[in-house]
């Protein structure tokens, strides 16, 4: 079965090849966590072979990844990007919850792997946050204005003041609380390989 690409599109071979040296994983590697064999994995990246629907989502499962990123075009192939999205104060998707009022920016770009936000915290006991947050990927936080003290599962409480920032794995528990006279204004800037983080984040903060 030929791997020719069509309509101008990157043969899979290339795209798995390419994927395979951004994350430094070998056939082996690829093959200890999808099942596909080596031979298999070879014959498709020297265009020798395709692959069926199946066999594709089986390795886009086992890597962790949407089966988009798996086909996405090998940097330097000729399909740069050239995305832009430009957010004027007070634009944005509002979100209300019980801890956060979160200010979503440059909403009207999808599949984001980093979504900036502009946050109210809100909460001022950690007794009253509730569960700690857990998502995929890192996250930075800066203090526009007040004060905030920051909770994780593995590290003592820290108090940021205004110009203050963090930066943290996501996948560990953690929380922000209002320690200041008034609530705290942070800019909050997450990424994750996931290619629906903002809707990720979104469905974690739903009251």
């Amino acid at each position: 079965m030929s791997n020719q690409p069509k309509h101008g599109q990157p043969k899979l071979g290339e795209c798995l090849k390419a994927l395979r040296r951004r994350h430094g994983w070998t056939l082996q590697d690829v093959n200890r966590r999808t099942g596909v064999a080596v031979s298999t994995l070879s014959k498709v990246e020297n265009d020798q072979m395709s692959l069926t629907y199946d066999k594709l989502l089986q390795i886009s499962e086992g890597l962790g990844i949407n089966l988009a990123e798996l086909l996405a075009p090998p940097a330097g192939s000729g399909a740069a990007l050239a995305r832009r999205s430009i957010s004027q104060p007070g634009e944005g998707l509002l979100q209300v919850t019980q801890n956060y009022d979160y200010l979503y920016l440059c909403t009207e770009l999808q599949r984001k792997r980093m979504v900036p936000e502009i946050g109210r915290v809100k909460t001022r006991d950690i007794a009253d946050f509730g569960p700690l947050v857990r998502h995929s990927g890192e996250e930075f936080i800066y203090v526009v204005d007040g004060a905030i003290e920051v909770h994780t599962d593995h590290y003592a409480p820290v108090r940021l003041e205004k110009g203050g920032s963090i930066y943290i794995d996501s996948t560990m528990g953690h929380a922000y609380i209002s320690v200041g006279e008034g609530d705290a204004t942070v800019l909050a800037v997450c990424s994750s390989p996931d290619p629906d983080l903002e809707g990720t984040l979104r469905s974690l903060f739903t009251i």
